[in-house]
């Protein structure tokens, strides 16, 4: 007992250090005036930045908490000035070759994402929201270079062409290495449904598919938001639409949409501003930016999410509206407020302008909690002399593990993950002579679904629409030029999901 009493106690402090240490990626937030908190210790604390931005900014720290670079799109707005993003290194002067980058100055067309190839490189993806400067761009940032610093090796590579929704968002795979980059194209005056992804993996970015779900949207501007385990995803628009959707990390499709709050249609909007989930995905924070500005909060769990709704504060003075909500690595969610003169909220901020309104974020610190119990308090965390405007760091979960006990977690686990398919049964059998897999289900719920086939990193190779008669589905697919190794059939219907693994020899 006398040895096994310490040796409890260092496994047990090793799972917390390792817990904390979980977080470090996302411990450093670059945004506003010159504004950035550390996170690093466990206690949100003021530091400094070197940007002076109203909306996108994006930043990464490395795993000991030790900020890496960030991106902002710093000048102050012009209708011409599409390439207005900046990159800075940790001491805060622009990265070499850092200049120039593709970015309009809007509030969520910024992203980070770690490239699945080596540990030293990065990609920035671009959105191009308004005016003629349309498009998906992405740069590459590689940290080995300039003596550590890092450099722009690539930059305003394009991907697409058309008018992007300002909501591009990025969030990890189920195999804990790859990664899923989610965003929307924007027909203003029209109208779509539409959800674009990519998969980004050791052989690059791929895989670009199209879900149409959920309702139409008709503005430029949004905001997405992952929970913490990301498995659910929302959305909001400036036409006050408020959506929720589950989200596969396997194979990155949306599904189950609910949506929890219309456009109306007319005037006048809340300019519905920003959402975030609670940690524990049970709440869902909106903030609206029209005077008077409210932030709301939606039960999740409640049979009636619309009903459920909450004003936890409003503000209807001519002196503030609210910005982004974003939850904090010590699950905390942070309101940041821009000032607003009675006429306009100025970009950038004259040198008179210092006050509570810019020089503070709001914080919810029980944001788990419903109602009241939430504890929001306005203007009270002070960034230390900085200031802020509408936009917070859209930095997804760098630390996002795999989801163990999922399909396709194979770079943690080659289990047989018995009791996927709990309802239905699935049979695959592949014929190496004739390079065919016969697949054959029984006993589906639902009419209409989905035959997927994916590969053993999560990377889909096959999908096509099925139809489901008297609860069967047979199917003859041939498989020649399938690389030799295994792979994941997966059906998915409206009610379940059934997945099994076939050799491929």
């Amino acid at each position: 007992m006398k040895l096994f009493k310490p040796l409890f106690l260092v496994i047990a402090f090793s799972i917390i250090a390792c817990g904390m240490e979980a977080q470090n990626r996302n411990s450093i937030w670059c945004f506003g005036d010159s504004a950035s908190i550390d996170f690093s210790s466990g206690i949100a604390t003021p530091i400094s930045s070197g940007m002076d931005g109203r909306g996108s900014c994006a930043s990464i720290a490395d795993e000991s908490g030790n900020l890496l670079f960030y991106a902002a799109t710093m000048p102050a707005y012009s209708a011409t000035l599409a390439y207005s993003t900046l990159v800075y290194d940790r001491n805060h002067t622009v990265m070499q070759n850092g200049d120039s980058i593709f970015g309009k100055a809007w509030y969520q067309e910024l992203v980070i994402v770690p490239n699945p190839a080596n540990d030293s490189t990065y990609y920035l993806f671009s959105a191009g929201v308004s005016g003629n400067d349309f498009g998906l761009m992405y740069s590459l940032i590689d940290m080995r270079l300039n003596g550590g610093f890092g450099e722009v090796t690539f930059k305003n590579v394009q991907l697409q062409s058309f008018a992007v929704v300002d909501c591009i968002n990025a969030v990890k795979h189920a195999n804990g290495r790859d990664w899923w980059l989610l965003f929307r194209k924007n027909d203003y005056p029209g109208a779509n449904n539409d959800w674009h992804s990519y998969l980004i993996t050791p052989s690059g970015i791929q895989n670009y598919s199209i879900q149409s779900i959920g309702v139409d949207n008709v503005t430029g501007g949004g905001h997405t938001a992952f929970s913490k385990d990301g498995s659910k995803i929302a959305f909001t628009n400036w036409a006050d639409v408020v959506e929720l959707y589950n989200f596969d990390r396997c194979t990155g499709l949306l599904s189950n949409p609910i949506t929890i709050e219309e456009d109306p249609g007319m005037a006048p909007y809340l300019l519905t501003w920003s959402c975030e989930f609670s940690p524990d995905a049970s709440k869902l924070y909106v903030s609206t930016n029209a005077t008077p500005s409210y932030l709301f909060q939606y039960d999740l769990n409640a049979a009636n999410i619309t009903a459920s709704k909450v004003m936890i504060w409003s503000i209807d003075t001519l002196t503030s509206v609210l910005g982004t909500l974003e939850l904090g690595p010590d699950n905390k969610i942070y309101l940041c407020n821009q000032y607003y003169n009675g006429f306009n909220t100025p970009y950038p901020y004259p040198d008179s302008v210092y006050n509570v309104v810019n020089m503070n974020l709001s914080v919810i610190n029980f944001p788990d909690s419903l109602g009241l119990a939430c504890d929001f308090q306005p203007f009270s965390f002070y960034m230390g002399g900085k200031r802020a405007y509408k936009g917070l760091p859209n930095n997804p979960d760098y630390d996002l593990p795999a989801l163990t006990g999922s399909p396709c977690d194979t770079l943690v686990s080659q289990n047989e993950l018995a009791g996927v398919a709990a309802v239905g049964s699935l049979h695959v059998y592949y014929h190496t002579a004739w390079e065919k897999a016969f697949i054959n289900a029984s006993n589906l719920k639902g009419k209409t679904g989905m035959l997927m086939v994916y590969d053993m990193q999560g990377k889909g190779v096959h999908s096509e629409p099925l139809r489901i008669q008297n609860g069967y589905f047979t199917r003859d697919l041939l498989m020649i030029g399938y690389a030799k190794g295994m792979y994941l059939i997966t059906i998915q219907t409206e009610k379940e999901r059934l997945t099994k693994k076939m050799l491929v020899e």
